[in-house]
């Protein structure tokens, strides 16, 4: 898969499904994520270490292989300049790192594994089961940057001026991970500023960049042109939230009704996120997106390893990847397919 491939997407690297207390089961029918594996492969292996530095041949990023390169947690405007002081420093040879965007650290993580949640194998070093800042503001609250639990994959947003880890990356990567979305910079209290020499999201702008035209629609189904995925057109499969196992049965009944625009499926964790666009909040959708009856919260098809008995899900108002206990009616369900319609 490289970038002329439009389907953007990570594997999310889960191979078990589990019911609703947490045991595991067949994933033959179960409409889980791991029944599907949709997404970009997984490269075996998947990296590569070599003076200090890792090469992700999944993304085609470089990161630190300390994990905890600075030592110990900082600001946010703090870990900007650290990385800044890298380059000046030609650290580890380089002269090009930068604080990652959510998308380039999230995309560390697997579904499979916990404490620290990334791949089995992996050759990093210093893992501090703990957060670690990215370069994007949240939308939602500017005066807050999102940030990536290294022990079970959370990606939420902290106050600046709070005390996180510091995991540097360099290049551009492949052109598999996209860019967030983000154009606008913002200071520590979270008044806008300009992006040039901050070293933020808005400023390096890494990832593929967007279609000029995003979405398209074709009777009930909105394509998205940057991943090639097909979304039903309304965004809600219940008129109320329903449990896990309630939103994979309603996915199921749309199957089951003959409906030609499937088959449909209960999105993965990756998917979901790949509609976020990190510039806007209430809904964290790009603006003028074509689609309808939009929730505040969905379900994935994604178990959490930390806890089986809960499952990955979006807050779509805030753009926060978290997770929800599977027997709680806490969100919506909504639908994806692979079908591609022109």
């Amino acid at each position: 898969m490289n970038a002329r491939n439009p389907q953007a997407c990570l594997q999310t690297g889960q191979t078990d499904c589990h019911d609703e207390s947490g045991r595991e089961t067949p994933c033959f029918g179960s409409g889980q994520d791991a029944a599907f594996r949709t997404g970009a492969k997984w490269p075996e292996p998947r990296f590569e270490a070599a003076d200090g530095v890792v090469l992700d041949r999944l993304t085609g990023l470089v990161w630190a292989r300390d994990a905890n390169l600075a030592g110990w947690p900082m600001f946010w405007d703090e870990a900007l300049e650290y990385v800044a002081g890298m380059n000046r420093d030609r650290a580890l040879g380089f002269s090009d790192w930068r604080l990652p965007n959510r998308r380039e650290l999230r995309s560390l993580v697997g579904c499979q594994t916990r404490r620290p949640a990334l791949p089995t194998g992996h050759p990093f070093m210093n893992v501090v089961e703990s957060w670690c800042w990215t370069s994007t503001s949240a939308a939602i609250r500017p005066a807050h940057a999102w940030y990536v639990h290294m022990a079970g994959a959370r990606m939420f947003y902290g106050a600046k001026d709070q005390s996180y880890l510091v995991w540097p990356v360099r290049g551009t990567g492949n052109g598999l991970l996209p860019a967030t979305g983000q154009t606008s910079c913002f200071d520590r209290l979270g008044r806008q500023i300009a992006c040039a020499g901050s070293g933020q999201d808005g400023e390096t702008r890494t990832g593929r960049a967007w279609p000029e035209k995003r979405f398209s629609v074709a009777e009930d189904v909105v394509i998205d042109h940057l991943t090639g995925l097909g979304w039903r057109r309304d965004a809600s499969l219940t008129a109320a939230p329903v449990s896990w196992r309630e939103a994979l049965a309603a996915v199921a009944e749309v199957n089951g009704s003959g409906d030609d625009a499937g088959p449909w499926r209960l999105p993965n964790i990756n998917e979901l996120e790949s509609l976020v666009d990190c510039e806007n909040a209430a809904p964290a959708l790009p603006g003028g997106h074509p689609f309808l009856n939009v929730r505040d919260s969905y379900w994935s098809s994604t178990t959490s390893a930390f806890e089986p008995d809960w499952a990955w899900a979006l807050y779509l108002e805030k753009g926060a990847v978290g997770v929800g206990g599977k027997g709680g009616r806490h969100f919506f369900a909504w639908a994806v397919s692979n079908r591609r319609r022109p």
